[in-house]
């Protein structure tokens, strides 16, 4: 389903700009051979996939011909199959093939993030559990990245690490225990998310008593898990990190926690495979 949601103009313009410089630099010495007459062309999926990318897509056109048409064929968050003409354009040649490249790679790669955040929130439609990002995400692309998991059917972990206490075993080994950390972390910073990181049973029965906001149980076994939330019993979220896979998604939404975050929805990526051809579609 086509989801329906407009990621920051500012930032969008940046990456495209900065795409566009460190592509082009003093200049497309190839594009210059070409008359810069209109030319019509079109970008056709070559593969099933979650469409991601079309403001990132338009931006790196726009920027080098803010004239030329763009018709897009598909929604944003929309899946098609293999074959699907996307996108048809008119603009100047030049700019065409001097934007196609940048164009492409964003459109490629924040469809694969959205189609992998798909296939994982997929496989929990129906249950209560839903799937968060990390910060493993490119470097330059984080907002980008964290729009695309939007898009596939996930959610936003913390944007980085300014805008939630996340506490580890280092944090907690520094201040003497759970206890004291939460509590340290709500005197400084008392109105973000303070995430706790437990690795038994007895760590989580101690955070349960603090005023943490969410509880990340992390490398839990399967049995370890489903005490976990007997344990809880709704009364703080429970996250499962690390050993999180496909063919692991059936128990953990079985076993009733609230999140899994995933790391390979945006490192793990494969680009999809988008080509663009001038002319008119076959």
């Amino acid at each position: 389903m086509a989801v329906r949601e407009t990621p920051d103009t500012a930032m969008v313009s940046a990456d495209a700009a900065r795409s566009l410089a460190e592509d082009i630099q003093t200049g497309d010495v190839t594009a210059a051979l070409l008359e810069n007459d209109l030319e019509s062309g079109y970008v056709i999926a070559k593969e099933a996939a979650v469409v991601c990318g079309r403001p990132w897509f338009d931006a790196c056109f726009r920027q080098l011909d803010p004239d030329i048409d763009i018709d897009w064929l598909v929604d944003e968050g929309q899946p098609v199959s293999a074959d699907t003409v996307v996108v048809r354009f008119r603009g100047k040649t030049r700019a065409v093939v001097g934007a196609e490249r940048s164009a492409l790679n964003f459109l490629q790669t924040l469809s694969a993030t959205a189609t992998q955040t798909a296939a994982f929130a997929q496989a929990l439609a129906g249950s209560r559990t839903r799937v968060l990002d990390t910060r493993k995400t490119l470097p330059g692309l984080r907002l980008a990245q964290k729009y695309a998991v939007r898009i596939g059917g996930g959610l936003n972990h913390r944007m980085g690490l300014y805008d939630a206490v996340m506490l580890k075993e280092n944090h907690i080994i520094a201040e003497g225990s759970i206890t004291a950390a939460v509590k340290k972390a709500r005197s400084l910073y008392p109105d973000i998310a303070v995430i706790v990181e437990v690795e038994n049973l007895t760590e989580l029965r101690e955070a349960l008593d603090t005023d943490c906001t969410r509880i990340l149980i992390d490398d839990f076994n399967d049995d370890d898990m489903f005490a976990a939330v007997r344990i809880a019993d709704g009364r703080k979220p429970l996250e499962v990190s690390g050993s999180v896979s496909m063919e692991r998604l059936a128990v953990i939404r079985e076993s009733g926690v609230d999140f899994i975050s995933v790391g390979a929805i945006t490192k793990n990526i494969r680009a999809i495979d988008f080509s663009m051809r001038l002319g008119n579609p076959p």
